[in-house]
């Protein structure tokens, strides 16, 4: 859930105070540059990293345009773009220069225009306290998230 698109259910998910969605991500030597395997909700599929951006002053990576997509028996079953930014608020002529580099790798007709994507939403960092989140707590989901983020992590080891 997200803040605006699901206000009855945010406040509820342990997603709201920081639970996230797992994934492993490893290098295959024999892809090509560029591409990632994700291993998340039970299937492995390669990430596509089609542009970065790096600070010209430290050469760290900025923003990253990544393209995902997965097909199966010949047809395609999902299709995702993500933009991706270590800042975490974007103006709005930051967003429209991914647009364009977006554009630029020829990825418009797979959704990456701004009338097809759409801003995940977001809250400010700040523990939401109430009692779905105490009840998670009590139960363990936040240690049980932390444990398998660190089983994913290490490769099951």
């Amino acid at each position: 859930p997200a803040p605006d698109a699901a206000p009855l259910s945010w406040d509820k998910s342990p997603v709201a105070n920081g639970a996230h969605y797992f994934l492993f991500g490893r290098v295959d030597e024999n892809d090509p540059p560029g591409v990632l395997r994700e291993s998340g909700f039970g299937v492995e599929f390669p990430n596509y990293i089609v542009d970065i951006k790096k600070d010209p002053a430290t050469g760290e990576y900025m923003e990253a345009i990544q393209f995902q997509c997965l097909e199966r028996g010949g047809v395609r079953v999902f299709e995702g773009i993500n933009f991706m930014s270590r800042n975490p608020t974007m103006s709005d002529t930051e967003i429209n220069e991914m647009h364009q580099r977006a554009k630029m790798a020829g990825m418009y007709p797979y959704g990456a225009s701004p009338e097809q994507m759409h801003t995940v939403g977001r809250k400010p960092p700040g523990e939401i306290d109430n009692s779905w989140q105490a009840m998670w707590r009590a139960i363990g989901v936040d240690k049980l998230l932390e444990l398998l983020t660190k089983s994913i992590e290490d490769g099951g080891r």
